[in-house]
């Protein structure tokens, strides 16, 4: 019997009275595993070998989780600390019993989140309370922990793992492991003797010239054998968006404008006629900076226009907001929270000279926000920015902007919802219909800007303006259900690899 070279190897390496591992039989046989597990494969398919999977599950501790094997789970902790307190006979301060715990940072959110989820008590009003009845020693996951820490992690029950995995304390990986056995016919064969056949693995352009090609002895392939996985590197698919997003709008004749992420909150809300003891411009909703500072120098007449837009308002009737205004305030460098600072800068002439209307404009960049992380908000998020300015224009000029625009990414059913903001006016909500869940998604902000923020910065024509999320149309161009599979920290790598922007 005549067999391809890499065959007879794996043939001659293999035993009937045990299984071989496909990496063994690759070792002693001096080849390649690929070459290896492709020939078994061939065997297998003439009954000369017998090849069997199984898969086995490796469980490593990260680091966080090693550091709760040292010091116990925080909720444990917390527990403790609590009963030490009297807790479990009557409610004590959540101060006092954290400050006995001592836990820091974010490891205090872990410990009241677990603790309440596991039943070890109650917390309300900025008390807390332990069930005496509840038993620390019989914690599964901390179980699973120490077991996992000694290496006898499959006496860890399943579903200790699943809630370690959720928390991240554990990474799970499974492999593949291939062996295979002589079958009688493969015994046979060997006894009967069996040769190295010369055959060709691909066919060359010399082969094609002489008319060897037909003379030679091609290798099998069998295609249905598992071929290793390969991920190339590819453009994100919310990078792609992007482009799309951009190509459309250069498409509808905009220019676009970039800036500054830190910016003086002069820029970032003076100039849109946010007032400064707005909610908004609280800490609660932004983020603070490592060395906060503040911009040296600002336009003085600007700064002048703007400061009595906020004292008095614009026009006879303008009444301002009779608010304090503090020029330090403004000059205060921040972390943007939308990329309308763009459009103020543009408008007013500083970030390219004074500009004579019909223009359109765009930006497409991160704004950041202290939300509250779910399924449509993340921490930093991508804002299409985008504004005309001309004359007469109306509410039926942005809608039909908006239609134009969403069309083409196949969006037919926008909608719209009034709305207020302080720099627009009217104002509007626009919402998008998700394709498979079929739930309204609000998918951005827009309106005329109003004369009390046109007016300080020298524009005497409409300007109609919006900030759309990237990431919603993501979602609703492609299905998408949570932009935390986009990007972030809890990141779907698979979802990345195999998703497809065009439509």
């Amino acid at each position: 019997m005549k067999l391809p070279q890499a065959q007879v190897a794996v043939l001659e390496a293999a035993s009937a009275d045990e299984q071989r591992t496909i990496d063994r039989i690759a070792e002693e046989a001096e080849l390649k595993p690929e070459t290896a597990t492709r020939a078994a494969f061939e065997l297998d398919g003439e009954g000369l070998l017998e090849l069997t999977e199984r898969t086995t599950s490796d469980v490593e501790l990260t680091d966080e989780a090693r550091r709760y094997v040292e010091d116990g789970l925080p909720e444990l902790r917390l527990y403790e600390a609590a009963v030490e307190a009297g807790a479990d006979e009557e409610s004590v301060q959540m101060g006092q019993v954290i400050g006995a715990s001592e836990l820091e940072g974010d490891v205090v959110d872990i410990a009241l989140s677990n603790y309440a989820r596991k039943g070890y008590g109650e917390m309300d009003s900025g008390e807390i309370a332990a069930d005496p009845g509840a038993d620390p020693d019989a914690d599964a996951e901390a179980t699973a922990l120490d077991a996992l820490a000694e290496g006898a992690g499959a006496y860890a029950r399943e579903t200790a793992l699943e809630d370690l995995d959720n928390r991240g304390l554990i990474e799970q990986t499974e492999t593949v492991i291939r062996s295979v056995t002589l079958t009688a016919d493969g015994v046979t064969a060997l006894m009967e003797g069996v040769e190295a056949a010369e055959t060709v693995g691909q066919i060359t352009s010399e082969m094609l010239t002489s008319g060897e090609w037909d003379e030679v002895e091609f290798a099998d392939y069998n295609v249905e054998a598992d071929a290793e996985r390969v991920v190339p590197g590819r453009k994100h698919a919310l990078r792609e968006m992007a482009e799309r997003v951009k190509d459309v709008l250069v498409g509808m004749g905009f220019q676009e404008m970039q800036g500054p992420h830190v910016d003086a909150d002069f820029w970032i809300n003076d100039c849109l006629f946010m007032p400064q003891d707005h909610p908004a411009r609280n800490h609660w909703d932004r983020f603070a900076l490592d060395e906060p500072g503040s911009i040296d120098e600002l336009p003085a007449d600007l700064v002048e226009r703007v400061e009595a837009a906020h004292r008095e308002g614009v026009g006879p009737d303008g009444e301002g907001y009779h608010s304090p205004w503090n020029l330090d305030f403004a000059k205060a460098l921040a972390l943007r929270g939308h990329t309308t600072s763009l459009t103020a800068r543009h408008l007013s002439g500083e970030a390219m000279g004074d500009l004579e209307p019909p223009r359109r404009f765009f930006s497409i960049e991160k704004a950041y926000r202290n939300d509250t992380l779910d399924a449509t908000h993340l921490l930093e998020f991508f804002q299409i920015e985008g504004w005309v300015m001309a004359e007469d224009l109306s509410v039926r000029d942005l809608m039909g902007t908006f239609t134009e625009f969403y069309e083409q990414f196949g969006i037919t059913d926008v909608e719209f919802k009034p709305h207020y903001n302080p720099y627009t006016e009217p104002s509007f909500e626009l919402f998008g219909r998700h394709p498979e869940t079929g739930e309204l998604i609000e998918i951005g902000n827009s309106g005329l800007f109003r004369p009390e923020m046109l007016e300080p910065l020298g524009v005497d024509c409409d300007v109609m303006a919006w900030g759309l999320a990237l990431e919603r149309l993501f979602m609703l161009a492609t299905g998408a259900e949570d932009i935390r599979d986009v990007h972030g920290t809890l990141v779907d790598l698979e979802f990345l690899r195999e998703e497809e922007v065009a439509r």
